[in-house]
């Protein structure tokens, strides 16, 4: 069992600078915004050859008793229980804070093994710029600089130091294959943290009811059927004429990563607020990345038979390019509809992965061919040579001139479709589109 270390203290005292300081990596979204994390956000560190778990959480406030700071400090005292140290993080510069002896009485209260970390103490001498930090009544205080790297290595030595860890042994484990990542995307307050919430059982994710509320994207392990998932909770996706604070546009980041780094994508959708634009501009996103694309309609329960009519013509005109998804009405909150909806992800991950022959591709290529022409390149038309299949999501043609990518499809089980008068052209494995 690795050990845990989680990352506790008030809003913008550099927890989340730290965090990626100590996994080495920038999974985090760090800004000088104070509230940005939410989440509860896991990351592995390794120091020597130890390696250890580590937790960042959101800003604490122990007495906050409502609204989204109390799904915050939740997200964080279900940190501290898992957690086996717990590091508080406080501001070397701005002092100590009312907030942080609330949250210093809170921690000794629990009696786990804690470390106080003074942040942003760069430059800053330890016995004589540090010693107001001992009132909080948590021992000696560690002088970090998370931004710049000072003092990390001691911090780690620290916080392990109690746990007594045995000498890991020099066998590599290579990790299991066949996981399956499955990004939950949509637009803003459409039930993404709701149903990941309800697929685990437990209030993983902060789910509250304000467009906005996830801003990182989460990963979160889980299993089903003796199948391994690793689920990846994204913000929602406005459109881009809507989007003025940095903050947004980093979050639209980490969800355009997140859609390209997945197998399958479910396309959450609204039934309240029906199909806009943006879901299918997320959707297109999404088939232009080579994923697989599972359509699940939520809060079906939340509307009458009139409105769900509406709602099928809907989405049969505007989001008519993903007629080979499957469709899902589900209620993310009274659990109904879901059990379909995961063999319909299996399935479409076992199609996204399928290895294809090179006869069948080039079928397919000759077929695409004469249904319409690609334009000419150089006053000289495409001559088809044989078409290579190292994989079923990302294939590469060869021809004389030109050379181009193409995708295989998520859904194997439609036969034929209207093909667009745009070119490069997407091959899939029943029919072919075009990119513009």
């Amino acid at each position: 069992m690795k050990p845990v270390l989680a990352l506790v203290g008030r809003p913008n005292v550099g927890k989340s600078t730290l965090f990626n300081r100590l996994t080495k990596t920038r999974d985090a979204i760090v800004a000088d915004f104070s509230g940005l994390t939410r989440d509860r956000h896991y990351g592995i560190g390794k120091s020597g050859k130890h390696e250890f778990i580590v937790i960042d959480t959101g800003g604490f406030e122990p007495d906050a008793a409502s609204g989204i700071f109390h799904e915050m400090a939740r997200q964080t005292r279900q940190a501290v229980a898992e957690a086996d140290v717990v590091i508080f993080v406080v501001d070397a510069r701005a002092g100590v804070s009312a907030q942080d002896h609330d949250i210093a009485n809170y921690l000794r209260k629990l009696g786990k093994p804690c470390v106080l970390v003074a942040n942003k103490a760069e430059g800053m001498h330890e016995g004589v710029q540090l010693t107001e930090f001992y009132e909080l009544g948590l021992g000696e205080v560690i002088a970090v600089s998370a931004a710049h790297g000072q003092g990390i290595r001691s911090l780690v030595d620290l916080a392990l130091e109690p746990l007594e860890l045995p000498e890991p042994d020099d066998e590599v484990t290579d990790q299991a294959p066949g996981v399956i990542r499955l990004a939950v995307a949509g637009r803003p307050n459409v039930g993404k943290s709701t149903l990941i919430n309800t697929w685990l059982g437990e209030e993983r994710l902060v789910a509250f009811d304000l467009p906005g509320t996830t801003r990182d994207a989460i990963s979160v392990p889980f299993e089903r059927n003796g199948q391994r998932f690793e689920l990846i909770d994204t913000a929602g996706l406005r459109r881009r004429g809507k989007v003025f604070e940095a903050i947004e546009k980093f979050s639209v980041v980490k969800t355009l990563q997140a859609i390209e780094s997945a197998h399958v994508v479910l396309l959450l959708l609204d039934a309240t607020q029906g199909v806009t634009d943006q879901d299918a501009h997320i959707a297109g996103y999404a088939l232009e990345s080579g994923r697989a694309v599972v359509l699940a309609v939520n809060k079906w329960d939340a509307i009458d038979d009139y409105q769900r009519s509406l709602l099928q013509r809907s989405i049969e005109t505007r989001l008519a390019f993903l007629k080979f998804a499957s469709l899902h009405f589900i209620s993310a909150r009274k659990r109904q509809g879901l059990g379909p909806l995961w063999a319909s992800i299996v399935q479409a991950y076992k199609a996204c992965t399928r290895k294809m022959s090179t006869p069948v591709l080039t079928r397919l290529l000759l077929e695409a061919v004469q249904f319409q022409s690609p334009p000419a390149v150089i006053a000289k038309t495409l001559l088809a040579r044989t078409v290579v299949a190292p994989h079923a999501i990302s294939e590469r043609i060869m021809s004389r001139r030109p050379s181009f990518d193409h995708a295989a499809d998520s859904h194997p089980s439609q036969s034929s479709a209207r093909l667009p008068t745009r070119c490069p052209v997407l091959f899939t494995t029943s029919r072919c589109r075009v990119l513009g």
